[in-house]
């Protein structure tokens, strides 16, 4: 299955929850889209509420269903919260530390940047969105692309990196310092119905 290209309006709109992360798409229409979207009343399934949680979460970070049951998968296999380890493992790609550094103002825009061969790992160019940043790991540039004006006006609009990473706005260059806490991930997210979800 490919990844989802369509409208995120429509996605963020159907779920409930801001994908772009401005907001903007609910402050317009905070219901669902289509023609009966004011008027939808219906009241969700357990099943229902499981799937909407973990459709959130995947659109969130752009993953398509595979990719993201793999990652799931990992998650299990590591000692901890399942639901906690998945999200961190979720917070450990690429695309989205480039995102959490400030480097590109929306995911995709993140994604795009990576894919487009502009972001390096440990000096070296990495053009994987999902490549999984270990620990300790340097996130930077590539020298060439540091006029970027992409790069430039999200940096300029940026005023917020998290405590797990450190960013040097000179060098264009970020730390994977350590893992993220359940605390400093999206918390309108339950990962909990997620595993039920999957568990079932």
């Amino acid at each position: 299955m490919a990844r989802y290209t369509g409208s995120t309006w429509k996605i963020s709109r159907r779920l409930g929850i801001s994908l772009s992360g401005t907001g903007k798409e609910l402050a317009k229409r905070p219901y669902a889209p289509g023609q009966h979207g004011p008027n939808q009343r219906k009241k969700l399934s357990e099943y229902g509420l499981q799937l909407q949680e973990k459709q959130k979460l995947r659109h969130m970070y752009g993953v398509n269903e595979r990719q993201f049951r793999r990652i799931f998968n990992d998650a299990g296999k590591m000692a901890g919260i399942h639901g906690e380890n998945f999200m961190i493992l979720l917070e450990s790609r690429l695309d989205s530390i480039v995102y959490r550094l400030g480097l590109a103002r929306t995911r995709r825009a993140a994604r795009q940047l990576v894919n487009h061969g502009h972001v390096t790992v440990n000096g070296k160019r990495v053009d994987i969105p999902s490549f999984r940043v270990a620990v300790g790991s340097v996130i930077g540039i590539r020298e060439k692309s540091q006029n970027l004006s992409a790069v430039k006006e999200a940096i300029e609009v940026n005023n917020f990196v998290p405590d797990f990473l450190t960013f040097d706005e000179n060098k264009l260059e970020g730390t994977f310092t350590r893992l993220p806490e359940r605390s400093e991930l999206p918390a309108e997210i339950s990962e909990q119905l997620i595993v039920e979800y999957y568990s079932r």
